[in-house]
Formats: structure tokens, sequence, C-alpha cells
């Protein structure tokens, strides 16, 4: 959200954007019912065009006469509103376009239920009179349950009397590549249903293939190949050519219906919704969903007030960095600016002594969650140990610690102590997710690496907005947290009633996590039952109890620790022996230890794995041993010890590369492109630096202490008869 974006409209509580374009903004809306929409509001200078407020009418009247479970549903509209606007429901997945750019063409048996739902939205379409006109890759969206059909903003009668004047009649509308001949050669009086016919046809070869039908390239290229060219349909499996071909066909009289179409794409081999796709592209769906459900409420903003400057801003930085700062500064500037790897031994390397660079350190050191942030700065320290013993090693590494002592008011001076450091190539943390989130500024101007272990807040990274260009979350987000331990819920206890209680003490934590887990479970085919309370946990002894009345038979918390412990206190004191789980914040020595006998059989899920269940953690154990005495690592410092290692094994080889120290804003795009075994197990990102893969590892309560369950599934269960 911008700061000129509205808090809410017409009821919606506006939680972030969706897109923004010339037309207006869509943005992520929610009722105080919890209703998720898509709300799409209009620039006002465009409002004030007659003809744009009649086209934006007839969008709102064709949505709303298309009924079909295959096309987003119209939840409200008001085009007559200074800024008109239109609510859709929101469908938490990527588009077809995005999916197939993302894992490649979609197999048999995906084709036949796009096809066939996609058809099916196309004669709703037309039963209401319509066409759509823009039928195309970006224009459906995938769901677990199945496709959806969007955007009507473009769609018309069949019969064009009265409605051409708002068009044009020599108007080319549609997307090039995905338009029949006739609306290539803008003949709108032979534009009808069939166009859309043809359109489903470039969609499905496209989907099938990965490339569309008639090439890529400049539009009237495309214009041509489309009227006068056969498509390109190698690698279109058998069965669906006829039917494609048909589709294709120049003449609109020669292609069939939509409602022809559906009835032949019928499926004939038995599968769940949530299977329709492959892994790979359910997997990202799930990852979309998380994301995009999983965002904190906002506070109300004023149209028109504008944001507060940064104390240092990136204009400042980019200006120092150019020429007119360093020559006010002089050449001792440009060293100071450069670091000491310009020096060098007169035969044009830096001697050994000058290359010494630091890891950075941000953490709660000495604050509430001290015991996590100096676990973190264990791990790096004894990483940096592990590097520097090597006899091998091109350059030395120090260690550089600065404490946000996990104050928020903190935590911003605390990252700038570090990124004004030119010696420092790269931050291990921070370890908590509001000293992370009020430390972004300080990242996005100095764009060194950032990588955090246990920091799961999605805004972190947010490319949306473009920030956190620089930081790798090597943890999932609070909602995968959830969504994973679903995913073993039903894997292990197949629970039909789950009860998930979000104790909003936390309230960005605890509503991510509560929704990444109600997914998890819908996911599977299981509807929970979900409860709230508000912060403090009041009422939760009661609330707890009518969940047990209600028949749930498994319970997952989404709250912080002290909440936790009074839910498995009342949960032992109800007698309740189903399954019972928690997230990150619960993970520690004092729930076990507070919750007594009523902690024996939770089951915590974190991003921290057990490293004294790991064999390849042998040598961190010993090192940690020998420098901290006796007593086991606490969680997270392997993480640490794994990302600091990862971060020198990158800086390593660019400066094999380069022959001289790497320039430290060049170093984030290589964490996120590189792939790293460390010894608490794998890190990979995306290019927005999200971990790729689960990250989640279980541990379940047993005689007062934590078993290693190992990482939790990374797909759900199968519904029960798949």
């Amino acid at each position: 959200m911008l700061p000129a974006d509205p808090s809410g409209i017409a009821g919606y509580r506006l939680l972030g954007r969706l897109g923004a374009g010339g037309m207006g903004v869509v943005y992520l809306g929610r009722t105080d019912a919890g209703e998720l929409a898509a709300v799409k509001v209009t620039l006002a200078d465009r409002a004030e065009r007659a003809d744009f407020r009649a086209r934006f009418r007839r969008e709102v009247e064709a949505a709303r006469r298309v009924v079909s479970p295959w096309a987003v549903p119209v939840l409200g509209a008001d085009p007559d509103a200074p800024e008109p606007w239109l609510a859709t429901a929101f469908v938490p997945g990527p588009s077809l376009g995005e999916a197939i750019a993302a894992h490649g063409p979609l197999p048999g048996r995906s084709l036949r239920v796009l096809g066939g739902a996609v058809a099916r939205a196309l004669a709703a379409v037309h039963a209401a009179g319509l066409v759509h006109r823009d039928v195309k890759p970006g224009n459906v969206l995938l769901a677990v349950d199945g496709p959806r059909l969007i955007d009507f903003g473009i769609a018309r009668a069949a019969d064009p009397d009265g409605e051409t004047a708002l068009t044009g009649t020599d108007m080319v509308v549609g997307t090039p590549g995905f338009l029949a001949p006739e609306q290539a050669e803008a003949r709108t009086g032979a534009i009808g249903p069939a166009s859309d016919v043809f359109a489903f046809g470039c969609l499905l070869a496209y989907a099938a293939t990965g490339r569309p039908p008639f090439g890529t390239g400049a539009v009237d290229a495309l214009m041509y190949r489309t009227v006068h060219d056969e498509p390109d349909l190698a690698g279109v499996p058998a069965g669906l050519l006829p039917l494609l071909r048909e589709c294709l066909a120049k003449d609109p009289a020669a292609r069939p219906t939509a409602e022809q179409l559906a009835a032949r794409l019928v499926v004939d081999t038995p599968g769940t919704a949530a299977d329709w796709l492959p892994d790979p592209v359910v997997r990202t769906i799930a990852e979309r969903s998380a994301r995009m459900l999983a965002l904190p409420d906002i506070d109300a903003t004023t149209a028109g007030t504008p944001a507060p400057p940064p104390a240092t801003s990136r204009r400042r930085f980019l200006l120092l960095a150019s020429g007119a700062g360093v020559a006010a500064a002089g050449g001792a500037g440009w060293w100071a600016l450069r670091g000491r790897d310009d020096r060098t031994d007169g035969k044009g390397a830096p001697p050994p002594k000058a290359r010494r660079w630091t890891i950075g350190v941000q953490a709660d050191l000495s604050g509430p969650g001290k015991e996590v942030g100096q676990a973190q700065e264990r791990g790096v320290r004894l990483a940096v140990e592990a590097f520097n013993s090597r006899a091998d090693k091109p350059f030395t590494l120090d260690v550089k610690v600065s404490d946000d002592r996990g104050d928020k008011t903190r935590a911003l001076a605390a990252a700038r102590v570090l990124t004004a450091d030119p010696d420092v190539l790269g931050i291990i943390g921070p370890s908590h997710d509001y000293t992370g989130q009020e430390a972004l500024p300080a990242y996005d101007e100095a764009l060194l690496p950032v990588v955090t272990v246990s920091a799961g807040l999605n805004l972190l990274v947010n490319p949306v907005q473009k920030q956190g260009r620089s930081v790798l979350q090597a943890c999932p987000i609070h909602a995968f947290n959830g969504m994973h331990i679903a995913y073993h819920a039903q894997a292990v206890h197949r629970p039909s009633r789950p009860g998930l209680l979000q104790e909003r003490t936390d309230d960005p934590y605890s509503w991510q996590f509560v929704l990444g887990a109600k997914f998890g479970f819908q996911q599977g085919g299981v509807l929970p039952h979900p409860r709230v309370i508000p912060s403090g946990a009041k009422q939760l002894e009661r609330v707890v109890g009518e969940m047990v009345d209600a028949g749930i038979d498994a319970y997952v918390h989404a709250g912080l620790l002290p909440s936790a412990v009074r839910a498995a206190k009342a949960l032992d004191a109800l007698g309740f022996t189903g399954p019972r789980y928690a997230g990150q914040h619960v993970l520690g020595d004092r729930f076990p230890r507070d919750a007594g006998r009523a902690a024996e059989g939770w089951t915590v899920g974190a991003p921290a794995a057990d490293p004294t269940s790991r064999k390849e953690a042998a040598a961190f154990l010993a090192a940690h041993r020998a420098r901290y005495g006796a007593a086991a690592p606490v969680w997270y410092a392997g993480e640490a010890y794994d990302v600091t290692l990862f971060l020198a094994q990158q800086v390593e080889k660019a400066y094999g590369k380069a022959g001289r120290r790497p320039e430290r804003t060049t170093l984030a795009p290589l964490l996120r492109k590189a792939v790293h075994q460390g010894v608490m197990g794998g890190y990979s990102f995306d290019e927005n630096g999200n971990l790729k893969g689960v990250g989640t590892f279980l541990h379940r309560v047993e005689d007062g202490r934590y078993r290693s369950l190992g990482a939790a599934p990374a797909t759900p269960a199968k519904k029960a008869g798949g």
C-alpha cells in the first residue's frame, strides 16, 4: 500500500495492491466477516470521462450476467461512485501464463481439466449474450479446485448494435497472439462467440506447448500470421489435435461452440481437486496463495499524505556513490567508500593482511528474545572460525555484531551500524520479524545481502513495493509454517475437524499462521473449525472448551508461548488427547517446562532443525561444545552457521573470479541463484529471496524434551478416495 492509498472502500478493508495500471488500482480487500475480494478502483481523472464511466458500467453489468463456477463472481460494485469500483471474489493463485512460464507445459489430464472448465465458463458468457474478447493466459487464474476466467473489461454484447460507439469500428480489441482473425482485422460485425472459441484454441495450445500457436514478435507480424498462416501445434497431445484444429479454423462458422467443447473435454481419469495440476504448479499455487493471503492489517491512511523520508534517502546514497559526493570528499573519501580492497602490494593484488572482511550480525542480544539472538551470533562466530581455520583461505573474516535488543525503535540504527561499514559484506539476521521490517530502509539503501533464519514475516521480501531487494529469508514465512503443519496433521492423523485458534497478541504472526494452516487443511478437503481470541489470550480457556465441545479432533495453536502454555493446560484438563500443534514462536525449553505434563504429545513446527539428530552436524556440535561448553546449541544456531558459510562461499567464488574483493551490492543476486547444502539441510531461493522447499521441521514433546520428527511434508495428503 502507498501512503495515498485509502484504507478502505465500501466496507472492504484494503490490505495491499494486487496490481495497478493506467486505468486504476486493484486491491486485496477484506470484509469484517473475513471475506477476501479483489477490489478494482478506477482513477478519479478517468472516472470524469463519460465514455470511460460508461465502459466501466458495462464491465460491471457484463460480469454480473455471467454465472459459472469457473468465472470469478461479482461481490459488489458502484459504477456511479466518485471513483467507480468493482469487487470480485479473490482467487489465490497465479495466472496460467505465470504457471507455464515457471514450470512449462501442462500434461494431458491437466489440459483437459483446464480446457473443460474454461469452455464451461465461456459457455456461460455466451449464454448471457456476451463475448469475452480477451481469452488469454493472463486472464485465467489457477486454483487448487480448477481454473477461473476473469476480466470482463472489454466484454460486449454478441449483437454489436448500439455498442460500437464505445469501442470504435476500426479498433483492434484483444491481445495479439490470442485473438481471432476477425479481431485482428477489426471486422467488428464478425466478432462473436466463435471469436472466443478461437482464442480458447490459442490458450489451450499455449498450455500444451508453452508457446503461442502463432508465435511471438512484432504486433503486425502476429496479426498477419493469425489471419493467413496455419497454427504451430507441434507438441500438442494427439488426442487434442483435432479439437484445436477446429477451434483455430479461420472461418468462424467452422468452429465448435463453447458448449460442444465442454462436452468433448471430459476427464475420464479419476482424481481429486488438488491433483488436477502437476505437483510443481500446485506448490506454486500454495506459495502464491499463502503469500497473498498473509497480509497484515494496515493503519488508516489519508489520501495525499506524503510518506516520511528515511533518515538517509536512497537518492542521497546514490549521489554520494556517484562523482558529485566523491569529488567533494577527495581521494580519502573515495577510499573510505570503496573499503580496503583497492590497496595492493604493487603487483595488482591486495596483500593478505588487507584481505580481511566482515560478516555482520544484527540480532536481539540483550532483550526479550536474546536466547535466539545469542544462539545465532554463536553460529556465525563458529562458521567464521571454521572458514578462517582453512590453510587455503583467500581472505580472513571478522564478525561485527549490532544489538537491536528486540526493540523496533532501535532496529534501523542497529542496521546502519553494519551497512555503513564498507568492510561488511553481508549480514546474518535480524532475529525478529519487526526489527527486520523496521531495518528495511537501511538494507534497501546498501543493497548488501541480508540473510535471516528466523524472521518469517512475509513483508520482509516485498517485490511489489521494491522492499527487501537484498534480503534472503532462509526460513519459510509464517503462512507456510502453518501450511506445512497442516500437511503433517493430515498425513499422520487425518483429522476431519481440526480446530484453529488465532490468538492476537502478535496479530500479523497469528493471522498469517492460521491462514496458512487453514489453506493447508482445505487442500486436503478438510474444513477446519477456526476461532479468534483478542490479545492477551482473554477468554482462552472458555473458547478452548467450546472448541472441544464442538467436536474438534485436532488442535492448532496460532499464538505465542504464554497462550500456548494455557491452551495445553486447558486441553489436558478437558481430557483432550487428539494431536496438538503450535508454530515457531512456541519452540524452546520454556514450553515443556512451563506446561509440564500438559505439553506431552504436542508437536511444534519451526524453521529450525535439531542438530543432535543430524550426522552432518557432528563437526558443528563438536566445535560448539569446545567453544561454549557441553550444553546443546540453542535453536537456530546451526542455521546461522550454515548461512554464514553459504555467504562466505559466494564471496570466495566472486573473489576468485574477479581477483579482488567483490562489490557487496553484487552478492545478493549471486546468493539467490546459488544452492547450498549445509549441516542443517539445503538452501536455495527464488529470484525474490524466498526460501524454496519446505524449511519447517517438526519436534514432538516426549518426557519433557523435544524429539525430532524431521521435515514437514511438502505437499498435502490426498483426499480420502482420491
